[in-house]
């Protein structure tokens, strides 16, 4: 089955009619914090009251320091708690690595004479070199006795067949 495919036209169209309605949306959700930020305002911080003397003033002056101290007092609490939650995440990957165990890292392979490792490991106050090969026993390697490469046709028809294979591997 072959699926037909939508004219560029068509998906021209689609895609701005999309971002259309993207935009609309968008815009709405704009209007719509806008307002429910003015509710808040409306509902939690009410209009000043001006009118009146100095200690009505001072009045409202003490409850909107009080106001302001206990809003701190929130801030700082849920800080406390976001650093809480924080540190036992830390605490809980650290617990998640450790249980799936290090991985240890790839080694790279390094060239270094039995003399460069010694002086690396001891460092360079032990001047210390290490011939291995000395203490080795020589050993004497025996020659054998290679046979001789002769024609390939010569023995064919002895070693056609099972009886020829049979021969190979009794005299081997």
């Amino acid at each position: 089955m072959s699926e037909k495919k939508m004219t560029s036209s068509r998906r021209g169209h689609l895609k701005s009619l999309m971002l259309a309605i993207a935009k609309d949306l968008l815009e709405k959700e704009a209007a719509d914090l806008i307002t429910e930020k003015a509710a808040f305002i409306a509902e939690n911080c009410p209009a000043p009251v001006l009118s009146g003397g100095l200690p009505e003033l001072q009045e409202m002056l003490k409850k909107l320091a009080q106001t302001i101290d206990k809003v701190d007092e929130d801030r700082y609490d849920s800080e406390a708690k976001v650093k809480k939650t924080d540190k036992e995440i830390e605490d809980l990957r650290m617990k998640v690595v450790e249980i799936q165990g290090i991985k240890k890292p790839a080694l790279k392979k390094v060239r270094m004479s039995a003399d460069a490792m010694l002086a690396a490991l001891l460092g360079t106050k032990h001047k210390a070199s290490m011939d291995f090969r000395a203490n080795l026993k020589e050993v004497k390697k025996e020659v054998k006795e290679e046979e001789e490469v002769g024609d390939w046709r010569k023995n064919v028809d002895e070693q056609a067949g099972m009886d020829g294979r049979k021969k190979k591997f009794e005299t081997a």
